[in-house]
């Protein structure tokens, strides 16, 4: 009767076991991530992945590194076991869209674009929009002479459709990041001219609705989509305002005039106040209440300052806090709900790609390589500086526990081995 038992426990503790081990593997699943388009699953930077490398260096945990062709500043985008990543080779006037497996594979490339190679900002390329991708086609933006041009593509990288929206002007040239809304594909159009913001139809390319924006002024914004008082409400800073569209119409519910004339970074969101960071020729940093209608410009500016912001970083909402790094490099956190200044840093060098975050963590990647990884709190926690040598524009992606980082001339990926 007493080895009966024994081996009655025994299978218990097996079960028990077995079941621990089978909840660790789901939770490991659930919190795997794609990284889809612009700023990643929801556009705003932040990751729910927690085994995601804190250290390394240009040789301790890269699994692998592989080079990149031409030249972009559009980050990688990530969808199970496929990347895809956009770069012009300016000697060939081409917009190329290259896609590769999880192991660093190159599985094709195909040729977007040919058209001549357009007027830019130094700080800028000709394939600088993050393509964005819903597991069955990937949709990829870039200027053709005067106009916006669009395209989508299957994931064994045949050209579904192409489309040319709009006109587009700017002698900074062309960065417009699509993002994904239901069965719309929607694409900035700020420029200098008339400037729109377009929905297309993401089977066919078809336009759905196409809304003019106000002051006719380039900006190289990506919208981001929330739930918020209600609504489903498009946010885009840009075109002297900030402004909330219906991502379903296109009809707007509120603006904000200013506060000064162009806008790179996009804005966060951490559930109750908007964080906007500009721009040129004056920088702004402000907290906004998104529950307004019609002109909100003297009711729902919660804070407002011209201190550390950044132009071309994107921020990131992280808990109670928001998180900024200038242009220069300053290192800013606020706090979430009055803006209050809780520390400032300066950090090596500087700064064009946005910020990340994972398991609690931010991330700071400098033009040259530097990757400062900090716990937001109100002291400045430095929890590791680990650095690449390689220059860097684009912004990182975090999928599966590992950091896809592209630099000048390669694309990294890191993570622990």
């Amino acid at each position: 009767m007493a080895a009966i038992v024994a081996r009655i426990v025994d299978r218990n503790i097996i079960a028990r076991l077995f079941l621990v081990v089978a909840l660790a593997a789901i939770s490991s699943v659930v919190r795997a991530e794609n990284w889809p388009g612009w700023r990643g699953p929801r556009g705003d930077g932040t990751s729910i992945e927690k085994n995601v490398a804190v250290k390394w260096s240009a040789t301790e945990n890269v699994v692998w590194k592989v080079p990149v062709p031409g030249k972009g500043h559009a980050s990688p985008i990530v969808w199970e076991d496929r990347i895809f990543i956009v770069t012009a080779i300016g000697e060939k006037k081409q917009r190329v869209l290259l896609c590769l497996d999880t192991t660093g594979k190159m599985l094709w490339q195909r040729t977007v674009l040919v058209s001549p190679i357009e007027r830019i900002h130094n700080l800028n390329s000709q394939a600088s929009s993050t393509p964005v991708t819903d597991g069955e086609k990937t949709y990829v933006s870039f200027l053709d002479l005067d106009k916006m041009f669009v395209a989508a593509y299957d994931f064994d990288g045949n050209k579904i459709w192409e489309v040319r929206p709009g006109v587009f002007a700017s002698m900074h040239g062309y960065c417009s990041s699509p993002i994904l809304w239901k069965d719309k594909l929607i694409v900035n159009g700020d420029h200098d001219g008339p400037a729109y913001i377009v929905a297309l139809d993401k089977r066919t390319g078809k336009t759905l609705w196409k809304t003019p924006r106000p002051n006719n002024t380039r900006s190289y914004c990506a919208p981001i989509i929330r739930r918020m008082d209600g609504r489903n409400q498009m946010v885009l800073s840009g075109s002297i305002c900030v402004a909330s569209y219906d991502p379903d119409t296109g009809e707007q519910h509120w603006i904000i005039d200013g506060p000064t004339e162009q806008y790179v970074a996009s804005l966060v969101y951490n559930g109750e106040l908007l964080f906007m960071t500009c721009g040129f020729p004056d920088h702004y940093i402000q907290l906004i209440r998104p529950n307004g209608r019609g002109n909100v410009t003297n009711t729902h500016i919660v804070f407002q300052t011209d201190k550390d912001c950044s132009y071309v970083p994107s921020p990131i909402a992280a808990g109670p806090y928001f998180l900024v790094v200038s242009d220069t490099g300053v290192a800013t956190c606020l706090d979430g709900k009055t803006g209050r200044t809780y520390w400032r840093k300066r950090l090596d060098g500087r700064h064009s790609a946005s910020l990340v975050s994972t398991n609690g963590l931010v991330y700071f990647l400098s033009d040259k390589g530097e990757m400062t990884v900090v716990k937001p709190g109100p002291e400045f926690d430095l929890v590791a500086t680990n650095r690449l040598n390689e220059k860097i524009d684009a912004s990182p992606a975090i999928s599966n526990g590992r950091i896809y980082i592209r630099t000048w001339n390669h694309l990294y990926c890191i993570a622990n081995k």
